[in-house]
């Protein structure tokens, strides 16, 4: 099994990432700014400020690992001053990225975020299609999302860099898109990112329509990466992927739901039928042969 540092490991998503990666036989080493009042056992730690490039490259070049997640970020938009989520998540970004690839990782897997697609602009965003897909242009309009499409056009900087990343000293990279992440004791009643538990989410379609009801399982995420890092010499250096439930975060089909809440979408929303998300995950299904296991009707207590 691979040696992998994990960036952001005591994070909402890096808890079960690092969990996961131990699990699956991982020499893990989670990096963050602190270390969790609970961590995993079997996994190593180590704190440094990311946004310090110098001591991020000597940390890696200390660890160095075959294999770096990234997830460090400042993950809410606007829980933070515009300027400083563009300038925190870009540049960790780039730093994670830079020092991954000096410390002689060949396999680096950056976070973005759905987000990075426009939803909810106070200027109105009516897209080409949906379900959205990786074709789809990003139309980021805050800064959070921009940071997002930043660290994705940072991977595909790199891989330019290296060129395809075959071979014994190649590098590969790989950006994907996790969805609303629902954490495994956000299934018992714990609130969610946003405030709300799943159930209130589920009740009041108001309160998912913002992301477009889009959702996925902290763990479901963890399979993703775990079999992206496994077959990442199937992909094109610098690939992107959406990752989320293959259902969407409501009661009803969105083909009713959608057009109740953004008009402008109701046309665009007819194909979403069933419980047919309004993100597409079948890149993942078709390249990696990825499949998410947990649906909020599966996993929601009570």
């Amino acid at each position: 099994m691979a040696s992998v540092l994990i960036t952001g490991g005591s994070g909402r998503l890096g808890r079960s990432v690092v969990e996961g990666f131990v699990a699956a036989g991982h020499r893990v080493v989670s990096v963050d700014r602190q270390t969790p009042a609970d961590p995993v056992t079997g996994a190593d730690y180590a704190e440094v400020d990311l946004l310090d490039a110098a001591a991020t490259r000597q940390l890696f070049a200390e660890r160095a690992p075959e294999a770096v997640v990234s997830l460090a970020a400042i993950a809410v938009p606007f829980s933070a001053p515009e300027d400083v989520i563009l300038t925190t998540n870009s540049a960790i970004a780039h730093n994670v990225t830079d020092a991954a690839v000096e410390a002689g990782a060949r396999k680096v897997i950056v976070a973005s975020s759905p987000s990075i697609m426009g939803y909810g602009s106070p200027a109105g965003w009516v897209p080409p299609r949906l379900p959205l897909d990786e074709d789809v242009t990003p139309r980021p309009w805050h800064a959070y999302g921009l940071s997002k499409h930043v660290a994705e056009q940072v991977a595909a900087m790199f891989a330019a860099k290296h060129g395809p990343g075959d071979g014994e000293r190649g590098v590969k990279f790989a950006s994907f898109r996790p969805c609303y992440v629902i954490a495994p004791e956000e299934w018992q009643g714990a609130p969610t990112q946003q405030g709300h538990t799943v159930t209130e989410r589920l009740d009041d379609p108001a309160l998912s329509a913002p992301a477009l009801f889009n959702y996925v399982d902290a763990r479901d995420v963890t399979d993703f990466l775990l079999l992206l890092l496994e077959r990442m010499h199937v992909i094109e250096n610098g690939d992107v992927f959406f990752v989320g439930a293959a259902d969407a975060m409501a009661r009803r089909p969105l083909r009713e739901v959608i057009p109740e809440i953004y008009p402008e979408l109701a046309h665009l929303a007819e194909g979403l039928t069933g419980s047919a998300p309004a993100f597409s995950i079948d890149k993942a299904r078709r390249v990696l042969g990825w499949e998410p296991k947990r649906s909020w009707r599966t996993e929601l207590a009570g």
